[in-house]
């Protein structure tokens, strides 16, 4: 079962880099959007720069929030941090709205992270007693 969580945590960590990537080129598509309505001089352009600018950051900072969280429990599913398989259950729930592919993540995600398997897999292990 560790493979299945392996590849759980690629497709988190791929899907949320390509959500940071997208959050980049938002900002780049909002901001010289506004350079070049800045740039014309009409004074109803001063009025579109501001509703621009916050539509443009609200996005971004939208993406953001929903691609950052992938990135680091896919990391951590990666590590087997008993943390991410909460995380990673509670990401796996949230992307079954993202059809198509948030879908398939998410049943995915849910089998693997609620087998009895990985359960075991993400229980803390304990420590060794030191070698005298």
């Amino acid at each position: 079962m560790d493979t299945h969580v392996k590849v759980l945590a690629v497709l988190h960590i791929a899907l949320g880099a390509i959500g940071v990537v997208g959050a980049c080129v938002l900002m780049l598509v909002f901001g010289g959007a506004a350079g070049i309505i800045g740039s014309i001089g009409d004074p109803d352009a001063r009025i579109a720069l501001p509703i621009l600018g916050l539509t443009g950051m609200a996005l971004v900072v939208f993406v953001l929030v929903r691609s950052l969280p992938g990135v680091i429990v896919g990391i951590g599913l990666l590590k087997f941090r008993p943390w991410a398989r909460i995380g990673g259950i509670v990401l796996s729930i949230l992307d079954l709205i993202w059809f198509p592919f948030g879908t398939v993540v998410g049943v995915y995600g849910l089998w693997v992270l609620f087998s009895r398997d990985t359960e075991l897999l993400f229980e803390p292990r304990a420590q060794a007693p030191p070698v005298t």
